[in-house]
């Protein structure tokens, strides 16, 4: 049977790889709506929808006769909370009702770990009572509370981190890494990860299945840990270059996320590492279990550390990210 897909935030990191999956699960068509430049999705076999989630008229049409939303479109990074509210949270929520209105099958929302915030627990599942401590997090949370009371099938995905080729955010680390240097947080066990591929998969199969509809599920690793020392190890493989392991003391990753956010401020930028991103390193849950993603509709990883880390610095070499 075909499938008419929506998606937000397809010219992104993830919502490209989602794109080129779901074109590759034989969707008969692809609306993306595009705020202005197509970025990844040049070339591929979709239909751009110009415009933003606040154009009530363009979401309205765009949403006639689409079988499934797939919400990836938010703000990960803002110096202040109504940027996130509005983007996160409200915008979401119109989307909801529009799509509530053209009598869409499914949606699927992405969410984020970051919303476990200080749980007091080292692995986070869905049954772990969330207290984020992030601005980003808080929205995320608070965009999941109200979809709760808006009726409409929907599925919700918590991912942790994801890398993999167009990633932005950890390219800083593998960039340092391919200067010889390694650092990692002091007396840290390491974070979930999930590869882009592995993702995006995970959340196709939950939107399509008939069991997830109104559940929450955290999809990342099958493994759950990924120490620092293994991620070393995998990148140090993929660039053929050994570096130096420098242990950052805790008590100096707050200063260097504000001393980060300063100087990104002369030049007009918010970047990756800021004082929000230091308190989620320092404090919050970074690992999660994706047993009932498991259970409930057969999701595993696929994709290996070392394989994935390997494509990532192969495709970050061939763009020139890295030399």
């Amino acid at each position: 049977m075909s499938k008419t897909a929506f998606v937000t935030g397809g010219t992104g990191f993830v919502g490209s790889h989602l794109v080129e999956t779901l074109l590759k699960r034989g969707y008969s068509e692809i609306r993306c709506l595009i705020r202005s430049y197509p970025k990844w999705l040049m070339g591929m076999n979709i239909v751009s929808i110009q415009g933003t989630l606040n154009d009530s008229s363009v979401i309205k049409s765009a949403l006639q006769g689409v079988d499934y939303v797939y919400h990836l479109g938010a703000l990960t990074r803002a110096r202040y909370w109504d940027e996130f509210y509005d983007a996160n949270v409200t915008s979401t929520a119109n989307l909801i009702r529009h799509a509530s209105s053209a009598n869409v099958s499914k949606v699927c929302v992405v969410s984020s770990l970051a919303v476990a915030g200080d749980t007091g627990t080292l692995i986070a599942d869905e049954s772990t009572e969330c207290h984020p401590i992030s601005m980003y997090g808080q929205s995320k949370l608070d965009m999941e509370l109200l979809l709760q009371t808006l009726d409409l099938p929907m599925v919700i995905i918590r991912p942790p981190v994801v890398y993999g080729p167009r990633d932005l955010d950890l390219h800083t680390f593998f960039s340092a890494m391919k200067r010889g240097i390694c650092v990692v947080p002091n007396n840290d066990a390491g974070l979930s990860m999930v590869y882009v591929e592995d993702l995006v998969r995970g959340l196709i199969d939950a939107t399509e299945s008939d069991q997830t509809t109104g559940h929450t599920y955290y999809v990342g690793n099958s493994d759950v840990t990924v120490t620092w020392e293994a991620l070393r190890e995998a990148t140090e493989s993929a660039l053929h270059k050994k570096s130096t392991l420098i242990r950052l003391p805790r008590r100096l990753i707050l200063p260097l996320g504000i001393l980060s956010e300063l100087g990104a401020r002369l030049f007009g930028q918010y970047p990756p590492l800021n004082r929000e991103k230091a308190r989620e390193i320092l404090h919050t849950t970074k690992l999660c279990s994706s047993d009932k993603a498991y259970q409930d509709f057969g999701y595993t990883s696929m994709v290996s550390l070392s394989d994935g880390i390997q494509e990532t610095i192969r495709w970050y070499q061939e763009q020139g990210w890295i030399k």
